[in-house]
């Protein structure tokens, strides 16, 4: 199972950023796939999902109206549509799958390895 996340970077209040998480591994149509976010000393906050079967999706209170996520079966890829970034933003942002996961607060099996996001007042 590999999860590769990218589109981080440095940007400024109000702009957007798209992040990927690139699936092989497994049975993609099987799994939810989810982003969570962490700073250094914080604990690690889920930011939304996506079961792909279903196309269900949920999205944490601080995110909710400014992220979207979505999928493309077909190249096995999910996606973070970022607007309206904020400094509270800020963070490695990493994507996860578990074929069981219906909830932020679940376990979660599988992890990448995360990428940079940086918002600047």
């Amino acid at each position: 199972v590999q999860l590769v996340e990218s589109g981080g970077g440095e940007v400024q209040a109000g702009e957007s950023l798209r992040l990927s998480c690139a699936a092989s591994g497994f049975r993609f149509e099987r799994y939810a796939i989810a982003w969570f976010r962490q700073v250094p000393g914080k604990e690690r906050e889920g930011v939304s999902l996506i079961s792909i079967s279903d196309g269900y999706t949920e999205y944490s209170d601080s995110v909710k109206g400014r992220f979207t996520i979505s999928k493309d079966d077909a190249e096995n890829t999910v996606y973070l549509q970022m607007d309206g970034l904020k400094p509270e933003d800020s963070g490695t942002y990493y994507c996860a799958a578990d074929p069981w996961a219906r909830r932020l607060t679940t376990h979660w099996d599988q992890w990448g390895r995360g990428t940079q996001v940086t918002v600047s007042e």
